[in-house]
């Protein structure tokens, strides 16, 4: 069998030709979380109007999606560094078709908390192949070219987003009962019968896609079982060392501002795409299945910018990129707060475009270097999705509250929310500063 090696001859090519046939499949993993992010942020309203809860309540979906990552990255990191990537891939694929069909048995319960342990588990799943994947494409070829070889693969994980915010969009938030939320509550008053009836059938919508992705998956993990997957160098040693690791994973700077950075950069991401339904339904009186094109648009915009932004990144640091796009990130969130009407959304959606870039960046910065550490290192980096896991909430109970009122200005409590993605992009400004000027220019 064949290994992976940093020092292959080709080292002009970003991608080995010996190994584009692995790259791809691993590549199309990367896709399949994608859809998975995005078919479910627009659940939060969903389940909002479905279960007559509040916005923090609704927010919990993240909660549960997120807390999978933030739990199982370290675990699933032992497991790989014991085992092997493919190994760690499979089980990821296991876990993730299986919260998928346990929305079948979640839809005859109606229980909320039964949907958030299906998330949680599909998660758990997703952790798994996250800490594979990256820094198993990482591992595909020099590192002199990794950062530009994980961008290039986490160009097709937006493939996956437009496709899961299509289907939440056309096949699940469309096809929802129309009754708004207040009729709903004079339903279950006073004819509490037919308003379940009506959650039934809006959870039945909403079971439907989960299923078929469930199935998609075991399909995937036929697949996998049964190719040839190369060894990435050291995989051979498959001695913990786990102390040791830490020590220098914690003596590390650069890794560990750059785990911070990536809990900023997730919170922001999953704040602006999951709330942008609530500005617009709040906002502007869209319905929410018309705010969530204006969704699929901004993740248009991201695609497009993330192959853009991995082209310059020929031609310019990493670090001073990232601080670029942090920059313009802030500036944009600041139109969303202090603007308003269609320019702040349309802001919201241009915010897209900075933050295209910024995952696989951060997480190429933070993992250069580390040689075998990179697998435990790469768990923190996953864990650290655990900011979207946080923050969402924290926003949803903002957008609970009363307008601000600042004097000479009142903010919604919709759009004074959004501050907390403001302060993630200073975060992450921050680090693309240091990147470029501290840690040294090679970033």
């Amino acid at each position: 069998m064949a290994e992976i090696s940093s020092t292959d001859n080709t080292k002009a090519r970003v991608i080995p030709g010996s190994f584009l046939s692995s790259f791809i499949m691993v590549t199309f993993l990367f896709s399949l979380w994608g859809f998975a992010n995005d078919i479910t942020n627009p659940m939060v309203a969903a389940f909002k109007n479905i279960l007559l809860i509040s916005n923090f309540e609704s927010a919990l979906v993240q909660f549960a999606f997120y807390g999978g990552y933030c739990v199982m990255a370290i675990p699933a990191a032992l497991f790989i560094k014991r085992f092997t990537y493919k190994r760690g891939i499979l089980v990821g694929l296991a876990l993730y078709a299986t919260g998928c069909l346990l929305f079948i048995p979640s839809g005859w319960t109606m229980q909320f908390w039964t949907f958030l342990l299906s998330y949680f588990i599909m998660t758990c799943g997703l952790s798994f192949l996250e800490t594979s994947a990256n820094p198993y494409i990482l591992a595909m070829g020099p590192e002199e070219t990794s950062t530009q070889r994980l961008n290039f693969a986490q160009s097709f994980n937006p493939i996956g987003s437009i496709t899961g915010m299509f289907v939440a969009s056309q096949f699940i938030l469309a096809k929802l009962d129309k009754t708004t939320e207040e009729g709903r509550r004079a339903l279950r008053e006073t004819a509490p019968e037919q308003f379940a009836q009506i959650q039934q059938s809006d959870l039945g919508v909403i079971i439907g896609p989960y299923t078929i992705l469930g199935v998609v998956v075991f399909l995937a993990l036929i697949i996998f079982a049964i190719a040839k997957l190369p060894r990435a160098k050291g995989e051979d040693d498959n001695k913990l060392n786990i102390g040791a690791t830490l020590g220098r994973l914690f003596r590390n700077a650069k890794y560990l501002e750059g785990v911070v950075a990536q809990a900023f950069y997730v919170g922001a991401q999953i704040m602006c795409w999951t709330f942008i339904i609530h500005y617009g339904v709040n906002e502007l009186g869209l319905e929410k299945a018309t705010a969530q094109n204006y969704n699929i648009v901004a993740m248009v915009v991201f695609v497009s910018s993330r192959f853009i932004c991995t082209f310059l990144l020929k031609y310019f640091s990493p670090g001073g990129l990232l601080m670029t796009l942090a920059i313009g990130g802030f500036a944009l969130i600041g139109g969303t707060i202090f603007i308003g009407g269609m320019t702040g959304l349309y802001c919201l959606m241009g915010v897209s475009a900075c933050m295209s870039l910024m995952f696989p960046t951060i997480y190429g910065i933070a993992l250069k270097g580390l040689g075998d550490d990179a697998k435990l290192g790469a768990a923190g980096l996953i864990m650290a999705i655990g900011g979207g896991c946080l923050m969402p909430p924290l926003q949803g109970a903002i957008i609970d509250m009363d307008a601000f009122n600042f004097g000479s200005m009142v903010l919604s409590s919709t759009r004074a929310s959004f501050v907390l993605p403001l302060i993630c992009f200073v975060v992450i400004a921050v680090f693309g500063f240091r990147t470029s000027k501290v840690h040294g220019h090679s970033y």
